[in-house]
Formats: structure tokens, C-alpha cells, sequence
């Protein structure tokens, strides 16, 4: 172990910044699911409502199904013609304060990671920390990282190096399916697609790049299940020293 990879394990604006992100993102995850449940359905295309056909129903809210609607009235007089109808039923509705908290914590994660992103390449953390080298990028590298954790049972001892898992999932994580939640969650906005239609096409319609949001979403929050599972089984308290105030491991 070399001198400098004993001393500080993360730099004070890398830990600023993850605890940011990281309280923003359970923020996200909360207001998120509550706004799922008033509509939990997903649609694929440009529109979609209760009355078309959804690609998914998902059963966590008594919104799911509920075929609350009478007097079905089509607004043209042909087969794909757009449909409303009267409701019938008490739907359960928390998108006010849902969405207005959901908006501002996102732009604490956008606002931050931007700082992040730029931070991580200009000090080099990206190349130096995340990025693997050499033979690290080879096929058999990372089947042998792999069977590692499941020989050791992901029971790996905590150090200041991150093993080739970890960086393949950070750099997924930073990459690309931050950036896809972030994109997509734009491009729900017609404020921001009346500036850039060109979102539009990119994610195929409105109901697409919720669905996507919706992947993408749950795509991080099975990794930050995973992620502390792994802190806990490696040593939760040095992780912890060196993510707030430690400065060595």
C-alpha cells in the first residue's frame, strides 16, 4: 500500500457530494413512489390514460384498477379516437406536494452532480479511482472478481482500492443510469421539450420516457440496496469513518 492510499480514502468533495446526492436520490425515491401511486400504470408512446391500454399495472395504491369511470364519451367519431369519462371513484391523489418535493430534490441532484462530474475529471478521480487499467478490462478479469465475492460470500475486506465490481457498477451508476433518470425526467416536462422537442423523438413520446424513468429509477434503488448490503457485510464502520469524518481507514 502505497502512502497516499493510506491517507484520506475520499476527498472532502467527494464526500460532500455523496451525501448530497445521496439524501436528494432517497428523496427522489420516496416522492417518486408517491406520484407512481396516484397513476401506477406505464404506458409505451406519446399519450396514455386509466381508459388505454397500460404495458404495465403495478397494484400499490387502490388507483390499481379501479374502473371508477361512467359515460364514456369519445371525442371523435372514429375507432382511435380519444376517450373521457366521468369518475366515479375517490381516487387517492398526493401529486401536489409529491411533485413539488420530487422537482426540488432532483435539482439538488442535478446541481450537484454537475459539481461531481467536472470535480471528477478535472482532479482525475474518474481515471485514478473508477476507470479500470490494464488488465482489469479484459472478460476474465471480471469473471474472476466476480467468483472472488461469491467464494467470499461478498464478505470482502475493506480497503482504499475498489475492486473491479465496484467500479463497473459506479461508473454504470454515474454514467449512465443517473443521466437517463435525469434526461428522461426532463423530458416529462413540456416546458423543457417546447425548447427541446428533439427529447421527444430521442425517448419516443411522453409515456415512454416515464417508463423509461421508471427503469432507470428502480435500476438505482436495486443498486443502493445492493450497495449497502456490501457496506455492512465489508465493515460497516470504517466505510462510514471514511465517508463523514475519517481520516484514515
Amino acid at each position: 500500500m502505497t502512502p497516499e492510499s493510506s491517507t484520506a480514502h475520499h476527498r472532502p468533495w467527494v464526500k460532500i457530494s455523496h451525501w448530497i446526492i445521496t439524501i436528494s436520490f432517497l428523496l427522489l425515491a420516496v416522492t417518486g413512489f408517491f406520484i407512481l401511486m396516484v397513476h401506477p400504470r406505464l404506458y409505451w408512446g406519446e399519450v396514455g390514460n386509466d381508459l388505454t391500454p397500460a404495458l404495465i399495472e403495478l397494484p400499490i395504491s387502490r388507483n390499481y384498477k379501479h374502473g371508477g369511470y361512467e359515460n364514456q364519451t369519445a371525442f371523435f367519431d372514429n375507432q382511435n379516437s380519444p376517450v373521457s369519462a366521468s369518475r366515479t371513484y375517490d381516487i387517492f391523489n398526493q401529486n401536489g406536494w409529491g411533485r413539488s418535493l420530487h422537482f426540488l430534490s432532483a435539482w439538488f441532484l442535478v446541481a450537484t452532480g454537475l459539481v461531481y462530474l467536472i470535480a471528477g475529471f478535472f482532479t482525475g478521480h474518474f481515471r485514478k479511482r473508477l476507470w479500470p487499467q490494464g488488465e482489469e478490462r479484459t472478460l476474465q478479469s471480471f469473471w474472476h472478481d466476480l467468483s472472488t465475492h461469491f467464494k467470499q460470500q461478498f464478505r470482502l475486506p475493506f480497503g482504499p482500492e475498489y475492486n473491479l465490481l465496484q467500479k463497473y457498477a459506479y461508473l454504470s451508476v454515474i454514467f449512465l443510469m443517473l443521466p437517463l433518470v435525469v434526461v428522461t425526467g426532463l423530458t416529462m416536462s413540456p416546458a423543457v421539450t417546447a425548447a427541446f422537442p428533439f427529447l421527444l423523438s430521442l425517448f419516443g413520446g411522453y409515456q415512454s420516457a416515464r417508463t423509461l424513468h421508471f427503469a432507470a429509477s428502480i435500476s438505482l434503488e436495486l443498486f443502493l440496496i445492493a450497495h449497502l448490503v456490501m457496506i455492512i457485510l465489508s465493515g460497516f464502520v470504517p466505510h462510514m469513518r471514511a465517508m463523514t469524518f475519517g481520516k484514515r481507514i
